[in-house]
Parts: structure tokens; C-alpha cells; sequence
């Protein structure tokens, strides 16, 4: 059963290293690993400036994802599977508690700037593509900007 908890502070660095290990799963070079690696990082900070909840199944954290609000506006900052755990349906139960808490907020509409190769899964979430956006951690690299209209 996988259940769904507000991250521990002492669980950010097991985080960030789940969020590392997600997106070098798609074939990622290691010098493409480190310019993402202070992007992919979750800190102190990240607890102050939005949510995060992590997905936990027999004690084992297996996924992560982050949001921030602002007016009317969330942010979707992060959605990492553990590699081994891609599949489960624990990418779903997290985007479902993002969408959800978003609506609580009153956002109308949730943003994600996406790797490419993570446009399918946004998709079959409800989520269409709205134009591209600078990556922040690769000069030159665009990522797809989707959107998920909450009403």
C-alpha cells in the first residue's frame, strides 16, 4: 500500500538522491547529471517555499514530488518514481495529491516544465503542452511547458 506523507527534514537528502536517480534513469550522461544535480536538490528552503510529500511503501520512500503556489498558479517543481518502483501507480497517487492540494488552494491552473521524456505520463494526467521553456540547469537546453487546467 503506498502512503502518502509530508517530507521529514531528515529525509531531504534520501530525496534528492531518489530525484537523482529518476532522472538518470532515462539515459542521462554523468556531466548532464551534474548540472542538474543543484536543480534536483530538495533543501530547508524547498519545506519553507511550497509542499512536499513523499510516496512510502513498507517504509521504503519510493517517490517524491513538490509544489508551489502562488495567486492563483501551482507550480508542479518535482515528480520523481525510484526507478524500481516505476510502474506502481505511485507517479499517479502523487500528481492526484498535487492536482488535489492545488484545487485546495484555489489554483486554476497548475504548471509543469517537464523533461521530454516525462510528456506521456503529464498527458495521460490531463495535462496539454503549452510552448517550452530555458532549462535552469543546461544553457541551450528547452523543456516542454504543460499545463493542467484545475477549472
Amino acid at each position: 500500500m503506498i502512503e502518502l506523507r509530508p517530507i521529514r527534514e531528515d529525509e531531504l537528502a534520501v530525496a534528492s538522491a531518489l530525484c537523482l536517480r529518476s532522472k538518470a534513469h532515462w539515459g542521462y550522461n554523468d556531466n548532464f547529471m551534474r548540472k542538474c544535480a543543484d536543480e534536483l536538490t530538495l533543501s530547508s528552503r524547498d519545506l519553507a517555499d511550497g509542499e512536499i510529500v513523499v510516496a512510502v511503501i513498507d517504509r521504503r520512500l519510493l517517490g517524491v514530488v513538490q509544489i508551489t503556489t502562488a495567486d492563483d498558479v501551482c507550480h508542479l517543481e518535482k515528480l520523481f518514481v525510484a526507478p524500481e518502483a516505476m510502474g506502481q501507480g505511485i507517479g499517479e497517487r502523487l500528481f492526484e495529491w498535487a492536482s488535489a492540494r492545488a484545487l485546495a488552494c484555489e489554483a486554476r491552473k497548475m504548471i509543469i516544465e517537464a523533461d521530454p521524456d516525462a510528456v506521456p505520463f503529464y498527458a495521460r494526467m490531463g495535462c496539454r503542452e503549452s510552448g517550452t521553456v530555458a532549462s535552469g540547469s543546461i544553457p541551450g537546453r528547452s523543456l516542454p511547458r504543460l499545463v493542467l487546467p484545475l477549472y
